[in-house]
């Protein structure tokens, strides 16, 4: 299947690209998507999930518009021609 990857503010310098299109097998998940990243992109190494599998702290990935956390975390499984964004932790402000 074919997925749509966005990337944000510091992983957008790790990948060297806004958007990306990319190809996983039929019905894989949130976590194995990031699993992959992470093994690709060495800025995204162990920036995504912690040694658990779970989703680092803080992070906000949406499947086509909706944080996944609200669905069923890494275990939510993409189809052809979804987005998935992937935003770093946002701290700051005054």
């Amino acid at each position: 299947m074919d997925l749509q990857l966005r990337f944000f503010a510091t992983f957008r310098e790790a990948v060297g690209q806004k958007t990306l299109d990319h190809e996983f097998e039929d019905g894989a998940t949130v976590g194995e998507i990031l699993r992959t990243l992470e093994s690709k992109y060495d800025g995204l190494e162990g920036q995504l999930l912690d040694d658990q599998g779970d989703l680092q702290p803080n992070l906000n990935i949406l499947k086509n518009g909706r944080e996944v956390l609200h669905m069923d975390g890494t275990e939510t499984v993409m189809a052809d021609g979804d987005t998935l964004s992937i935003f770093p932790p946002v701290a700051g402000g005054a």
